[in-house]
């Protein structure tokens, strides 16, 4: 969504792949098999059969009993710090192999690796996309923090995704947010969770950071709009100098109230989504945005935030930046960060603008690492 509205404002480690490491064949009937293609029929010698049996012995053991074992995928996990303990950060059982632009997380990121989750503040992460998106982007982030023992909720806001409300009626960011801030409120007494918001998101969970700041343990801005009090997503987007080329040709508005009205909604041409939003993503995810977006309603962007140290400054914030975002470059999002710090700034290398598709074990290492920060009451 970023640079939202280019039309109505100014603009201004490598990593090599794990690699994967074999057992030797076990050493009965396909042993001479074995040893007639590698040695062209010579034989082994008993000394270097036995010592073949003991390396394959070693392996074993260093399998079983969980000292430096071999990755089953090349997806990027955390170092193992030489604890045998069984909660510390999980481990993917993805069978993709891990791109390129997908490396391993450095180890002064993770401080608190050796964080049990049961001792952290709640387990609960609560996904909120961004304009023009839905709950269904976020499909790989809820698989890999539902596999590491996490529970997670993506919600669909007003008008999108499967909600079924016209985004050209929603007139107020209070309308846009219902269904989360309804989440919230019928959450059981005492019970906290980890809002997460991308995009025009962030402005949404900043509105619910301040209507329910005891029902928030902590709150993720990922590429996110995270404004000021009195300020709008307009206005945010509005700092940027000089124009957009690829998002003015990109946007197009609906006037469901007529031509002489303001716009009622947001669109993006499917030409031209990939180069906006997921210009390092991989096709499929492309094709399934392509056939999921849906206009975005107009009137919330304008609508200026009420943010008070009481409420909204009660919960602590972190940012997740996106250096290759094509939508909120990240020029942007330093200034955003530099005018209202968060607790905490993280960068994922090589991710564009929607790093759900993009960078998925990257991101959700960072939103483990994130949950098990202890901070101050």
């Amino acid at each position: 969504m970023g640079n939202l509205c280019a039309c109505l404002a100014p603009k201004s480690m490598k990593k090599k792949p794990t690699k994967r490491l074999h057992n030797p064949p076990p050493t009965t009937n396909s042993t001479k098999r074995w040893t007639r293609v590698r040695f062209s029929r010579k034989e082994k010698s008993d000394a270097a059969l036995t010592q073949e049996q003991v390396l394959a012995a070693a392996i074993l053991f260093q399998q079983q009993n969980g000292r430096d074992p071999f990755d089953r995928t090349t997806s990027v996990r955390y170092p193992k710090s030489g604890s045998k303990n069984s909660n510390t950060l999980p481990r993917s059982s993805s069978s993709r192999a891990r791109a390129l632009t997908d490396p391993l997380l450095q180890p002064h990121q993770l401080v608190s690796e050796n964080v049990k989750l049961e001792d952290i503040e709640t387990n609960h992460f609560v996904l909120v996309h961004g304009g023009g998106f839905g709950a269904w982007c976020w499909y790989k982030t809820i698989a890999l923090l539902e596999e590491g023992g996490y529970k997670a909720t993506a919600i669909d806001l007003a008008g999108s995704g499967v909600h079924s409300f016209d985004p050209n009626r929603i007139t107020s960011l209070l309308q846009y947010v219902h269904p989360l801030t309804d989440f919230l409120q019928m959450l059981p007494e005492g019970e906290k969770v980890i809002l997460v918001g991308h995009d025009f998101g962030g402005a949404c969970i900043a509105y619910a950071m301040e209507l329910f700041p005891f029902r928030i343990s902590k709150a993720i801005f990922i590429a996110a709009a995270m404004l000021s009090n009195g300020q709008n997503t307009l206005d945010m987007f509005s700092q940027q100098a000089g124009a957009d080329d690829l998002m003015r040709r990109a946007q197009t508005f609906s006037y469901a109230n007529g031509n002489d009205r303001p716009p009622t909604s947001i669109n993006f041409e499917k030409s031209l989504l990939r180069d906006l939003f997921f210009n390092q993503c991989p096709a499929k995810d492309v094709a399934l945005a392509s056939v999921s977006m849906r206009p975005m309603p107009f009137a919330p962007i304008l609508e200026k935030l009420c943010l008070t140290d009481l409420n909204y400054g009660l919960v602590k914030r972190f940012y997740i930046e996106t250096p290759e975002d094509n939508a909120i470059p990240i020029t942007l999002q330093d200034s955003m960060i530099n005018k209202s710090p968060p607790q905490q700034v993280f960068r994922l290398k090589g991710a564009d603008h929607s790093p759900f598709f993009s960078k998925p074990q990257a991101l959700n290492k960072l939103l483990v690492e994130i949950s098990k920060i202890k901070t101050p009451s």
